[in-house]
């Protein structure tokens, strides 16, 4: 009789710590946000969104101010369609613009928001029209070993 109170106890106690376990991979991985203001959303388009992903941080000024809901990629444009789904207390000019950025050297990207000094705030549906694309680390080194092959190739002799 008393082992199996025990048993019961334990058992709560391994399930407590099995969930409390998956709660934190959950909020690590970025796949679980337990945000429960309302919020509306806004479209941005870009040419290259690089490792971006989906449930990715949007901030400004370093806050957290909503998240990324979906990617697409628009077949008139050709350009990927980023939905962002913003905090309701936050409300940015409607020519303000977005930027897909790197947290360190190789982590994780996000869009960082810059307010414009437009009058007028956007609402849901808006689309933000001045972006930067994402800058890959491949493309910059490319770059770089071009340069240097042209300007070595060009280079007057002594």
């Amino acid at each position: 009789m008393q082992a199996s109170r025990h048993d019961v106890w334990v058992g709560s106690f391994v399930l407590l710590g099995a969930a409390a376990l998956l709660f934190l991979a959950l909020k690590a991985g970025n796949l679980l946000s337990l945000n429960f203001d309302d919020t509306y959303t806004v479209v941005a388009k870009f040419d290259n969104i690089g490792g971006l992903k989906a449930r990715a941080a949007v901030k400004s000024a370093g806050v957290v101010i909503g998240r990324v809901e979906s990617i697409s990629f628009d077949d008139k444009s050709f350009q990927a369609r980023v939905v962002l789904k913003l905090n309701q207390g936050v409300a940015f000019p409607k020519d303000s613009s977005a930027k897909i950025l790197t947290a360190g050297l190789l982590g994780e990207q996000y869009i960082g928001l810059e307010p414009g000094a437009d009058e007028k705030n956007l609402v849901a549906g808006d689309v933000i029209k001045q972006t930067q694309s994402a800058v890959v680390l491949e493309n910059l080194i490319g770059q770089f070993l071009y340069n240097k092959a042209a300007d070595t190739g060009t280079g007057e002799k002594k």
